[in-house]
């Protein structure tokens, strides 16, 4: 076994760098997913100065005939049996006493190009949606609406295919209306988000909230009810979360504080 190994995750995917050397050999590696752009790399002089760094590329085992004697390179993909989507790795194999960089390693991370074909939630709130289009495995977040802004609740992962994709999650519905979309971010850095499902819970208590010095209970009717809630500081600093029927102020200073629970927001005031 090769000694002095290392791992770096990098950005969204599945995109990992590796590498490993011995006395007169490196090698680094990168791996992903074919989007249709190739790969740039940066390649210093060797150390005895005869020559550059890099002296052989392999994209899927295949070695490329990408001329390697330049200060920087570009790997073409497209001269390999390669479709958009397809799992990609290429190997650098370089002199151990120089290193070459990749100086665009995310265009091996999958674009967000999902397909909405359908999405609904129950009263209960089994989210369901399907897709296609899609080009690579990435996760899907799902978000409500609530507390006056879009708040993630859960992640599922991306199948990738480019077929059919169905997915589902529970949500935790509050009182009255509910709105849920599910969000991809992919190698640009930019959101992409699903149209909107729109429903109602009509078996979902609607909480109010009771205020002592000791904290807060969350009631319907005069019977506890648990909900999800949130509670900053003056600060914007979040101090306690989760769901339940009360909460404990005890332990926290004196001061306002603001509580999102179901669908609201209030202020909390601990003398």
């Amino acid at each position: 076994m090769r000694e002095g190994i290392w791992l770096k995750q990098v950005g969204l995917g599945g995109l990992i760098l590796l590498g490993y050397s011995q006395a007169a050999l490196a090698d680094i590696s990168v791996e992903g997913h074919y989007q249709g752009k190739n790969l740039i790399v940066q390649s210093p002089e060797s150390e005895d100065g005869f020559g550059y760094c890099v002296n052989r590329v392999t994209v899927n085992g295949q070695v490329s005939s990408t001329s390697y004697q330049a200060s920087a390179f570009q790997i073409d993909l497209t001269e390999f049996d390669i479709n958009y989507g397809d799992a990609v790795l290429v190997v650098l194999e370089h002199e151990a006493g120089c290193k070459p960089k990749l100086l665009n390693p995310e265009v091996l991370l999958p674009a967000s190009t999902f397909v909405l074909s359908e999405i609904s939630c129950s009263p209960e709130g089994l989210l369901s949606w399907t897709t296609t289009g899609e080009s690579g495995k990435l996760p899907y977040q799902i978000e409500q609406y609530k507390w006056n802004k879009w708040v993630v609740i859960g992640e599922v992962n991306g199948n990738g295919a480019s077929g059919t994709n169905s997915y589902s999650f529970n949500v935790s519905p509050h009182s009255g209306e509910n709105k849920i979309r599910v969000s991809q971010i992919d190698n640009s850095g930019k959101k992409r988000i699903s149209k909107e499902v729109v429903f109602n819970c009509p078996t979902c208590p609607e909480p109010m909230m009771n205020q002592s010095n000791d904290g807060i209970v969350f009631q319907n009717n005069g019977k506890a009810v648990k909900t999800k809630y949130e509670i900053y500081d003056a600060y914007g600093n979040i101090v306690k979360k989760g769901m339940s029927s009360e909460v404990m102020f005890e332990k926290l200073k004196a001061g306002i504080y603001h509580v999102n629970y179901d669908n609201k927001y209030e202020k909390y005031i601990k003398k």
